[in-house]
């Protein structure tokens, strides 16, 4: 019979992740993931192929984290993408790490940012549908200047550069699409 494995692929992606999101995605080692997994590193790479193969993978699962995020994000804004900046900017002050990985680093180029946000659920095409079903000329050029506002806003918080809450965010957000809507 053979030997039950005791270190799962869900196991090590699972270590890893928490790894990327609490330490850094650049902390994310073979040593490291498997110390604390229990284990040596050769369950790793009998999972995945190489280190590259478990970073990707744990970026894929960054991916939906966000995704799931923006999903859960209590959504109230009167504005096409209030909610999306919203949670975007939120998104930036409570998982730093995860942000800059998926957002701010250059690791995954095969992804935009704009499928990131748009997902399976067309989030990005779900709001330019809304802007235009306001009588909005150019919903995708409002998008640009929206998402350059609401992208910048985002960076300056991991520099603790933005230190608004989510009433002040949400008015600077209407105050922007006012103005870029015009």
């Amino acid at each position: 019979m053979p030997r039950k494995e005791s270190v799962t692929e869900e196991m090590i992606l699972n270590t890893a992740f928490e790894m990327a999101k609490n330490e850094g995605f650049e902390n994310v080692t073979a040593r490291k993931v498997s110390a604390a997994v229990g284990c040596s590193t050769q369950p790793i790479f009998r999972v995945y192929e190489n280190m590259e193969g478990l970073l990707v993978a744990v970026y894929e699962k960054a991916s939906q984290y966000f995704l799931d995020y923006f999903k859960e994000y209590d959504k109230s804004s009167l504005i096409p993408f209030g909610d999306l900046g919203l949670a975007y900017i939120s998104f930036a002050k409570e998982e730093k790490n995860l942000f800059k990985l998926l957002f701010v680093s250059d690791f995954q180029k095969k992804k935009s940012m704009y499928e990131l946000l748009n997902g399976n659920d067309g989030n990005v095409v779900r709001e330019i549908n809304l802007a235009r079903q306001r009588n909005c000329k150019d919903p995708e050029g409002l998008f640009m200047k929206m998402w350059i506002f609401i992208h910048g806003a985002a960076c300056m918080s991991l520099t603790g550069d933005y230190d608004l809450d989510n009433a002040q965010t949400s008015e600077l957000l209407v105050a922007s699409y006012a103005a870029f809507s015009r």
